[in-house]
């Protein structure tokens, strides 16, 4: 096996030994395995030939771009890794069509300032930008700080090419707004973490570069009120709020003791406080003034001050500059280190009505009371689309007490009408919530689909979709 995968790609990018070992674990250090071997295809040609071989001779495939991943989706004992690393070409950037057109290796931070250079950004964003590649983000549908205003990587992507389990190229590269023409089989394989194919293209939206941001840490009397604040200032800016970002007073205390040079946001310690920014694109809004600042910034400032009179703001740091606001992003950018700075940890990532998410948070913690009284609650939330990171750091290490954290967490998310999965995906970890939680009706749908596609199962399998029955 390993001669015919070295014809296929050369011997020098068959991976195997002590050299697979930065391949061979997740991101949290919580999953941790031994591939067969790791592939490291070219082009799109090679990824192919590496399927097809592996359909022929039923060895499971394993894709893994950046790694960086929270759920276990890149566990491969004894599988073929298919490293998409080499194929990181920009292959064109078309400014006045607003699109991209990328191979699944490229990094994200890459294609962001590249995209910089014609004034236009590919706006999904969050920590691990720097070693996340784009592939990853379309197999698990990432989600991040921006989707507020620009929605998940699904709404990102107008086209793509993917490599099939029997190793067909299905050439789907539309840079089409709308095309009504069947099935939409880009849908089907963006979020299939890798389950129904490789994707080793893409064609991306490129949005406007905000021309200004104003961008200010928040406090506000208690969690449910923060919604005042970001209706009004969505009406106020047209929409223009990018990130709304929820860090508790836990969190900032543990950013501090794990963050070399971290400082408080406020003068003052507060319970709610939140990163809000508002990205302007206009001229009118962006043209720095007389005395330096824009015109975003002065009304941003002003709607807060408002907010104060009434009594719905405590207090409120705006960034006067550049180095500012990356200190900002940065406390909340640091969410995963802070959050991984303890172990044991069970990790959740679930979402719900904007509404609600001051009521999951209250009953959440409650619970935990009640299930493994002393553990502790690390949480971040992307406020603004009602995703919330609930972190664990159990009392017990009892692996059923820790499922029985993560099925209370699920049952309060989903008697709040939410998800136990919002953007981390369901890999191997979430396997458990998917046999208590997902409508079996949905389940039987996709495990057809997955049977069609693949009937061999060879392309990631265990991950998504738990055992039949």
């Amino acid at each position: 096996m390993l001669e015919k995968l070295a014809a296929i790609v050369g011997a020098q990018h068959v991976l195997t030994g002590s050299d697979v070992a930065r391949y061979g674990h997740d991101f949290t250090q919580t999953y941790q395995w031994t591939p067969l071997a790791v592939c490291r295809p070219a082009n799109t040609g090679e990824v192919a030939a590496l399927v097809r071989l592996a359909n022929e001779t039923k060895t499971p495939v394993v894709p893994v771009s950046g790694n960086t991943g929270l759920a276990g989706g890149a566990r491969a004992e004894g599988a073929i890794m298919i490293s998409l690393e080499r194929m990181n070409a920009i292959r064109e950037i078309r400014p006045n069509a607003h699109v991209a057109i990328v191979e699944a290796g490229v990094v994200l931070s890459t294609l962001r300032e590249a995209a910089t250079e014609h004034e236009l950004i590919f706006p999904l964003t969050f920590g691990a930008q720097g070693s996340a590649m784009i592939g990853g983000n379309l197999a698990t549908n990432a989600g991040g700080s921006n989707v507020l205003r620009y929605g998940n990587t699904r709404d990102l992507v107008l086209g793509i090419e993917a490599v099939l389990p029997t190793g067909e190229v299905m050439d789907i590269m539309s840079e089409l707004h709308k095309d009504n023409s069947g099935y939409n089989l880009k849908h089907l394989l963006i979020g299939a973490e890798g389950t129904l194919g490789i994707i080793t293209a893409a064609v991306l939206k490129l949005v406007p570069k905000p021309r200004a941001y104003a961008t200010a840490m928040v406090a506000v009397p208690a969690l449910d009120q923060a919604l005042t604040l970001l209706n009004r200032l969505q009406e106020a800016t047209g929409g223009g709020v990018e990130a709304f970002e929820y860090m508790p007073r836990s969190y900032i205390e543990q950013h501090m003791k794990t963050i070399t040079g971290a400082r408080e946001p406020f003068d003052a310690p507060h319970e709610v406080n939140i990163l809000v920014e508002v990205g302007a694109t206009a001229p009118r809004d962006a043209t720095l003034g007389p005395d330096g600042v824009a015109p975003i910034t002065e009304y941003f400032e002003t709607i807060l001050g408002e907010l104060f009179e009434e009594g719905a703001l405590l207090d409120a740091v705006v960034a006067q500059n550049e180095a500012q606001r990356r200190e900002m992003w940065e406390r909340r950018e640091a969410a995963a280190e802070v959050t991984l700075s303890r172990q044991p940890i069970q990790n959740n990532d679930i979402a719900v009505p904007l509404d609600k998410v001051a009521v999951f948070l209250e009953r959440a913690d409650t619970m935990l009371e009640q299930v493994d009284a002393g553990s502790t609650a690390m949480v971040v939330s992307h406020l603004g689309d009602g995703n919330v990171h609930y972190a664990v750091w159990p009392q017990s290490q009892d692996p059923e007490r820790m499922d029985a954290i993560m099925e209370a967490i699920e049952e309060i998310a989903l008697d709040l009408g939410g998800s136990f999965s919002a953007e981390h995906g369901i890999g191997t970890s979430k396997l458990p919530s998917m046999t208590r939680r997902k409508n079996k009706v949905a389940l039987g749908a996709m495990r057809a689909i997955k049977a069609a596609l693949d009937p061999n199962d060879i392309m990631n399998p265990g991950k998504v979709l738990p055992a039949d029955g």
